[in-house]
């Protein structure tokens, strides 16, 4: 389990840096109480990247479910209750796992996987951009286009611009100078310097940095530029953070409601997002999906019984942690174990963290994600790759996660509608004497009713007097469906005078009794 830790410790503490931020966040957006997000931060480090078979995927509160959490708390009477939904939301996700609906995640197109990466990638750079400048209307975490400030992504980074803290950006810029100096020169120079990620050292220097400009009026950085972790007085104070879900509410059905849509999305979510780590992951590793569903349903039945938000696989953190050069599992646990440590001992300290360092740090994670050499790998793929890629982008970027996502794919499967009513079968014409033409037609492997339309207007289109031959000896599957329109079609080909003549195999197709009387021929006719 130790054999990678030098590895895994470095990218952990990067992960830390990336998550801390994102669960307060979070937890802002969603209306739920800070440490909530703290919780799930934990509960998704430590359980559910215990119980997880993926090897680089970090777990936490999701920027996904803010909208349904914040519309729940309200709707639901407390948050006591919604709590309630979280611990049945984990339940319904290990039914889920143990029923395998975790295969669904194989079914999204590669396309509208790498749209979702880059997507993310995209929003990350736009919505660190205010922060980055020391503008922090808009909690971290907050990825939506409208955001709950008021203000939508592009407006956010306008008025940043208009409100530059000269503090925040100084101390951004030599941050992202230290990164990049890390990453291109020092990483390679020596051992030490991968042990030491550059994103720590850029965290002290901004720690140092607002304990010696706190004084200073220009350069100075306020209390709402940097992090804010809860600071509990005492350790009965620190236990009065957690909450406990209200049981009395189990039986009202909006409860299992909520219950199921969370269960729902933030299983999608986390098979997306399962997809999008195993095509990062350097070593191409296959997670178990269903095993992945047990351990998010496991971290959201712990995660809501001590007071936490709702739990998925997250790309950002997950993305962070590969780039960072994480090699097991033990690098979410490990994160999960510093949130848990630096919330208890050293909240102070995290509090003098500026979040325009925080956010050269994402800033890194999301041009990685997003590199613009993607989008000519894309564009040279051809169109059936690209604009179900492109659509999916910015989706995620004028929308949110999940609606981009379900724009990708609805263009995908069009795409792949198209390409089926174009593949169904291929069409060769020839003179013979007389003039008569022959028209040969060879079905395809497979076809389906979504082929009926190609078919008929091929069929309807022979000229009269003509001699088809149908060749259907590569074909494995016809649909019943293609069937009834061979059937109706030997009905008008006798008053158009066409012969017909099929070339087959036995067994071709689900009904062949049908087929063999509508032909009247042999099974064993070629």
């Amino acid at each position: 389990m130790f054999k990678f830790i030098k590895n895994d410790l470095p990218a952990s503490i990067v992960v830390f840096f990336v998550a801390l931020p994102l669960c307060l966040g979070i937890a802002l957006a969603s209306g739920a109480p800070l440490f909530s997000g703290v919780i799930a931060g934990i509960i998704g480090g430590i359980v559910v990247g215990a119980l997880s078979g993926s090897q680089i995927g970090v777990s936490g509160p999701a920027a996904g479910l803010a909208a349904i959490v914040l519309t729940a708390i309200s709707a639901l009477g407390g948050f006591e209750n919604f709590l309630v939904a979280v611990v049945l939301a984990g339940i319904f996700q290990i039914i889920l796992g143990i029923l395998k609906a975790g295969v669904i995640g194989y079914y999204f197109p590669s396309s509208v996987i790498k749209g979702m990466l880059t997507g993310i990638g995209i929003i990350i750079i736009l919505k660190q951009i205010p922060h980055f400048f020391g503008y922090d209307m808009s909690p971290e975490g907050d990825f939506a286009f409208n955001q709950v400030d008021g203000e939508n992504t592009f407006s956010g980074i306008f008025n940043s611009i208009k409100f530059i803290s000269l503090g925040s950006t100084l101390i951004a810029i030599f941050s992202l100078v230290i990164l990049l100096l890390w990453e291109k020169i020092l990483s390679k120079k020596g051992k030490i310097f991968k042990l030491i990620q550059g994103p720590l050292v850029a965290v002290i220097v901004g720690i140092l940095y607002v304990l010696f400009s706190n004084s200073n009026d220009v350069f100075g950085i306020s209390s709402s530029q940097l992090v804010s972790v809860p600071i509990p007085g005492d350790i009965s104070s620190f236990f009065g953070q957690f909450s406990v879900p209200n049981f009395m509410a189990i039986t009202r059905a909006d409860i299992w409601i909520t219950a199921f849509t969370i269960a729902l999305v933030a299983s999608l979510e986390t098979l997306l997002c399962v997809e999008a780590t195993d095509k990062l992951d350097p070593e191409k590793r296959v997670t178990p999906t269903n095993r992945e569903l047990i351990a998010q349903g496991s971290g959201n039945i712990i995660s809501g019984l001590i007071g936490g938000l709702p739990i998925t696989q997250v790309i950002v953190r997950s993305s962070a942690n590969i780039q960072s050069g994480g090699k097991t599992k033990m690098a979410a646990i490990i994160h999960g174990l510093f949130l848990l440590i630096s919330v208890v001992m050293i909240p102070k300290l995290l509090n003098l963290i500026p979040l325009s360092v925080l956010a050269s740090i994402l800033l890194i994670v999301g041009y990685k994600l997003a590199k613009p050499t993607l989008f000519k790998t894309m564009y040279f793929l051809g169109w059936k790759q690209f604009v179900p890629f492109i659509v999916t982008v910015l989706g995620i970027v004028f929308t949110d996660l999940l609606i981009g996502i379900g724009l990708g794919l609805m263009v995908g499967i069009v795409v792949i509608l198209i390409k089926s009513y174009q593949n169904s079968h291929f069409l060769h014409m020839e003179d013979i004497s007389n003039g008569k033409k022959k028209c040969k037609i060879t079905l395809a492997e497979e076809v389906t009713f979504f082929n009926k339309g190609a078919i008929l207007k091929e069929l309807d289109q022979l000229p009269e007097d003509s001699y088809l031959e149908l060749d259907v000896r590569k074909t494995r599957y016809l649909d019943n469906d293609i069937v009834e329109i061979l059937e109706d079609f030997s009905e008008k080909a006798k008053s158009r005078n066409i012969s017909i003549k099929l070339i087959s195999e036995k067994g071709i197709v689900d009904n062949p009794k049908s087929y063999i009387k509508f032909f009247n021929l042999n099974p064993k006719a070629a």
